[in-house]
């Protein structure tokens, strides 16, 4: 795994890349969360577009390789944030969740 993380700027670029590319997983997790906060894939996707990574990324130590939270505002302005890594040659969509402060 990779020892340093991406910036934040490279950090969203890649996942958009990865998104218009078809390279992305959405975990199992993911999806339960999207459907128990009521939440949808377009929602996450302008997140994804126009959102921020405001915070570090964050070292898992499951896995070795790093997390990233974006965040931003849903269509009906709902305040999220999408957890995502990366493996080699695709992200991996971790969890989303409402903000809620």
């Amino acid at each position: 795994m990779n020892d340093h993380p991406l910036d934040r700027g490279s950090a969203k670029a890649q996942l958009n890349a990865c998104i218009e590319d078809g390279t992305v997983i959405y975990t199992r997790h993911f999806r339960d969360e999207l459907w128990n906060d009521g939440f949808t894939m377009d929602d996450v996707l302008a997140v994804c577009r126009s959102g921020a990574i405001i915070m570090a990324p964050e070292k898992d130590i499951r896995t070795g390789g790093w997390k990233y939270r974006i965040e931003g505002r849903t269509c009906d302005q709902r305040r999220i944030a999408v957890v995502f890594t990366f493996r080699p040659g695709q992200a991996v969509v971790i969890t989303v969740f409402e903000r809620t402060q």
